[in-house]
């Protein structure tokens, strides 16, 4: 979901458009779009906040990199990631926080229950 309302952003759709498709949920905050597009957890609470606001449901991602997981940082990232946009919600019925250990994707090791 873009970070903006309608109008002509290249490779970015609208919450509008989305709710016009039928779409009821929308992936927010995932690791590609934070580390590749440089996606902010400001950029993140504001797109939770244009969510909640249309009524879509929204699958908000929070995780860390292998570095930050080494230096037992992984609390104090996911805090800070949580804090971020928990004052965007106004419906926690409409939000689903997806633990994503970006530490585990592509590099062999694998993330286990524990």
């Amino acid at each position: 979901m873009s970070l903006t309302g309608n109008g002509a952003f290249t490779g970015e759709i609208s919450a509008e458009q989305l709710k016009d498709f039928g779409v009821e949920w929308v992936i927010i905050g995932h690791s590609e779009r934070r580390n590749v597009f440089g996606e902010t957890d400001e950029m993140v609470s504001v797109k939770v906040k244009r969510a909640q606001e249309l009524g879509l449901n929204a699958i908000v991602c929070v995780g860390e990199h292998l570095d930050v997981r080494k230096e037992c940082l992984t609390n104090q990232l996911l805090f800070t990631q949580l804090s971020a946009f928990k004052d965007s919600v106004t419906d926690w019925s409409k939000i689903v926080i997806a633990y994503e250990p970006v530490w585990a994707i592509g590099t062999g090791v694998t993330a286990t229950p524990k």
